[in-house]
């Protein structure tokens, strides 16, 4: 069965030509502001990440140390 599919497929392809290549840039209107925009869209993805750091860090740094947690209370 999976001979069929193949041959199939074979087939199909040698019958296309180049007029039904897909050119990208014909649908896509590739410019110099595209750049501008993916950047745009993958910004938060850095930034995001980085600000949960700082504020986690920020937030557990207020605590303080709890009570026995300390390199003194350790010892015997």
């Amino acid at each position: 069965m999976d001979s069929k599919y193949l041959t199939a497929a074979l087939i199909l392809f040698a019958f296309t030509g180049n007029a039904e290549a897909v050119d990208s840039y014909r649908y896509l209107h590739v410019t110099l502001d595209t750049v501008w925009y993916i950047f745009l869209f993958l910004l938060p993805g850095v930034l995001l990440p980085l600000a949960v750091a700082a504020w986690l860090y920020w937030r557990y740094a207020r605590r303080g140390k709890a009570p026995g947690q300390g390199a003194k209370d350790n010892e015997p």
